[in-house]
């Protein structure tokens, strides 16, 4: 293994600040080792052990929502809005997310829907059936399994919110009205920023697969958003493609189709204002779950601890595992139930650096992901998700910023994948 050293004048360790020190002694070869082992360990032995937590998590989250759905005709009422809320959250974080991973691929029996190239994908119906949100499945699989998990913290990763909040962090107006724009966002993203930028990544990806070139004047690391289409549009799609195809079925059916039996229910009942008030729930619901989600979500990868970097690296690569443990933050973990209000998002170290598997599994690799990295020095970051909410927002409205990784360990990490992998092939041939 090489390693960095004083010696070489390309590494200038002087200019590493001092919780960076580690970096002068870490073995790159060594630490992958140990975390593909560790990863293998784990996908070898998922089971029906994973099948079974899977159902009951599912079996907590369908209660939620059924409890929502049941009580939202009575008035408008807190019991309602964080059963839906709940419903939502859950069923894209923990049952949508981890399937569409392909968390459950190798273990559960029903292959013909708990895979990542069946669930909630291919029509309508599969994505009413399986995961209906904002976002439309396929789209959202470009733009966070793919794009997201193998370009984190660099400039092509669609969710880095210091970038995409460029324009508020440099914005020339009082730190009070940038709270209130984030405020704002907090409970309205996931339709706001998320759906549109989903959906213009899948539109740039069927470009890369075409082999055609990007319109003229466009930046793709730039998000779209709803504010984007108001104030002049995209080249990738119009505002009426957007909202028949992404926005418009879930707006309709959910808020408004999904209550209408509480017409007649209200009647028989002679109970009024049944619908109303359902509809009332659900938007509460949204923004409630807006907010959940940001929580869960934006935090996990944003404060002035976390690292970017300047250029893309191998999937799997010892690059690659070091920077998802470099730019990933754990929060509270431990039982099904904190878990389970964390949308299993607490584990997120251990999900970038084996996007594929369980929930179960991630459970039981957390202790062991940090002992590993106590072992070769490497940060390990588990904090309140609530301190990370303020961390995060600090990044936003630019009172903080992310640290870079030193460029010169970067570059050298990367000519060490490249060896790694040149030494995996010629040992193949042989």
């Amino acid at each position: 293994m090489c390693k960095p050293t004083t010696a070489n004048p390309a590494y200038d360790t002087s200019k590493l600040a001092k919780d960076e020190k580690w970096i002068e002694s870490f073995d790159l070869a060594a630490f992958t080792a140990d975390i593909k082992k560790l990863g293998d360990e784990l996908e070898k032995n998922q089971g029906e052990e994973d099948v079974r937590h899977l159902n009951k998590l599912v079996m907590w989250s369908n209660m939620c929502g059924l409890v929502g759905f049941l009580t939202m005709g009575f008035g408008v009422n807190l019991l309602s809005i964080v059963g839906l809320s709940t419903f939502t959250f859950t069923r894209w974080t923990m049952v949508a997310h981890h399937t569409c991973h392909g968390g459950y691929d190798k273990c559960h029996p029903n292959k013909g829907r708990w895979n990542r190239f069946k669930f909630a994908i291919g029509s309508f119906w599969r994505r009413f059936c399986d995961w209906f949100d904002w976002m439309m499945p396929e789209a959202w699989n470009v733009e966070h399994n793919n794009r997201h998990h193998y370009n984190l913290s660099e400039i092509d990763d669609p969710d880095l919110v210091e970038n995409n909040l460029v324009d508020l962090r440099e914005a020339n107006v009082p730190l009070l009205l940038k709270y209130f724009v984030v405020a704002i966002n907090i409970v309205t993203w996931k339709w706001n920023y998320y759906a549109p930028n989903t959906y213009k990544e899948l539109k740039l990806a069927k470009l890369r697969r075409q082999n055609k070139p990007l319109p003229k004047g466009v930046d793709p690391a730039d998000a779209v958003t709803l504010k984007t289409i108001f104030l002049g549009g995209t080249p990738f799609y119009s505002g009426w493609e957007l909202f028949s195809i992404v926005l418009g079925p879930y707006f309709l059916i959910h808020f408004f189709l999904t209550p209408l039996p509480l017409l007649a229910a209200g009647q028989y009942l002679g109970i009024e204002d049944m619908y109303l008030n359902a509809v009332k729930n659900l938007f509460l619901a949204e923004l409630f779950t807006n907010a959940h989600a940001f929580v869960a979500i934006v935090t996990n990868h944003a404060g002035d601890d976390m690292y970017r970097f300047r250029d893309g690296c191998r999937p799997f690569s010892g690059s690659f595992y070091l920077r998802q443990v470099l730019a990933s933050v754990d929060f509270a973990m431990g039982t099904d139930i904190v878990d389970f209000l964390h949308g299993f998002l607490n584990y997120q170290i251990e999900h970038h650096l084996w996007p594929n598997l369980s929930m179960r599994s991630y459970q039981k690799a957390a202790p062991l992901v940090r002992d590993i990295c106590a072992k070769h020095g490497v940060p390990y970051i588990k904090q309140n998700v609530f301190w990370r909410v303020k961390k995060t927002i600090d990044i936003m409205v630019g009172t903080a910023s992310m640290r870079w990784f030193p460029e010169s360990y970067e570059k050298e990490y990367l000519k060490l994948d490249a060896l790694a992998e040149a030494s995996k092939r010629a040992a193949i041939k042989k």
